[in-house]
């Protein structure tokens, strides 16, 4: 099975990205401040606590992007702001030829929006599609894998679509890929970039925009009320968590690449093979040689794993996680749930994968020889 994963930043990279990330909120806060855990309420001139706003700036910096904002919601609701800030009801939205994203298709059929799509995967066809629907307003691009054979380059893609017609608004999903790849979809071109802090070590419930002033402004000025806002605490605890992400990070990739080699060696008996593909966050698959994955994920969890995410990569997740294919891979082939596991090591080492891996494999074999 052929799969195109984004390629990883480096360990030296991620390095690069923490410096980068210390030295920027160095020179937006003083040094009590960033011993502080912010501050609470409305500021008057601001409509928002003196930290958050502080702490936007650093990520404007860090992405290169004109303005940033922290939203309620997170991933969910930063891409549900985002696509609010240029799109409205009727509107017609291109996306590409893959499931949506469940919380993004609640956004879009919430509000009414038209959807066309075209494979990504094919610029000639993005072309085609732009030609036959001259009412396209927005693009939505998901930065991570919906399908596995999907190969496309954010970067062309937006390129593709910006060159046809520059007033289409690109938002992108940049879930599971921030702090992974060296840029994310405003770097590349795009409008607005929309993630969770959650998935970056931060607080739950938060998410970030990216991007164009005018658009996070809009999206501010929507989200005017104090209980909209997100406090100075939460905004502080996600530049934590941006500083600490990368590395860990890069060295969840460098175990992925490990275990892949390992598995597809033979070292355990019963897989047939192994890979990765980010679906959604950029993981291991695992296909059994036998249809027995239900019962394998059902001892891993026995063994320690973590049987479900959380925020997927979020603080609270350092064993690896051993569970289901993703919805979106079930949706394109329903016959890989009884074949397949997909696993993320987080903060684990290969070794600790293994053993959980191996020893449950034998023993649901075990069980199915004596039954």
């Amino acid at each position: 099975m052929k799969t195109y994963p984004l390629e990883s930043i480096s360990l030296q990279d991620a390095k690069t990205f923490q410096f980068k990330m210390v030295d920027i909120i160095s020179k937006h806060f003083r040094g009590k401040e960033i011993l502080s855990l912010g501050d609470l309420g409305v500021v008057k001139g601001l409509n928002k606590p003196r930290y958050t706003k502080k702490a936007e700036r650093v990520l404007a910096e860090f992405f290169n992007g004109e303005s940033a904002a922290f939203v309620r919601g997170a991933g969910t609701g930063a891409l549900r702001w985002g696509i609010i800030s240029f799109m409205e009801s009727k509107d017609t939205i291109l996306v590409h030829d893959a499931p949506i994203y469940p919380t993004t298709e609640v956004t879009i059929k919430t509000m009414g929006i038209k959807v066309v799509k075209a494979n990504f995967n094919d610029k000639d066809e993005i072309k085609r599609v732009l030609s036959k629907n001259k009412d396209i307003k927005g693009a939505l691009v998901q930065y991570t894998r919906q399908k596995i054979d999907d190969s496309y380059s954010m970067e062309d893609v937006i390129k593709t679509i910006k060159e046809f017609n520059n007033d289409i608004k690109i938002i992108t999903d940049d879930n599971y890929a921030v702090m992974k790849v060296n840029k994310i979809g405003t770097q590349c071109g795009a409008d607005l970039s929309a993630f969770s802090s959650f998935k970056l070590l931060g607080p739950e419930g938060v998410g970030i925009l990216v991007g164009k002033k005018d658009l996070i402004d809009k999206v501010i000025s929507l989200n005017y009320s104090g209980g909209s806002q997100v406090q100075g605490f939460e905004a502080m605890e996600a530049l934590r968590g941006l500083v600490y992400a990368p590395v860990s990070l890069a060295l969840q990739a460098e175990v992925n690449e490990e275990l892949v080699s390992r598995l597809n060696s033979g070292e355990i008996e019963g897989v047939k093979s192994a890979f990765l593909a980010n679906a959604q966050s950029k993981v291991l698959l695992v296909e059994l040689e036998e249809e027995i994955a239900k019962d394998v994920l059902l001892e891993a969890e026995k063994l320690g794993a973590a049987p479900n995410p959380v925020g997927a990569e979020s603080k609270y997740e350092f064993v690896p996680m051993v569970y289901r294919v993703s919805g979106t891979f079930r949706a394109a082939d329903s016959s890989l749930e009884k074949r397949m596991i997909r696993i993320n090591p987080m903060r684990s080492g290969a070794d600790t994968v293994i053993r959980i891996l191996k020893e449950s494999i034998e023993k649901v074999s075990k069980d199915r020889a004596v039954n």
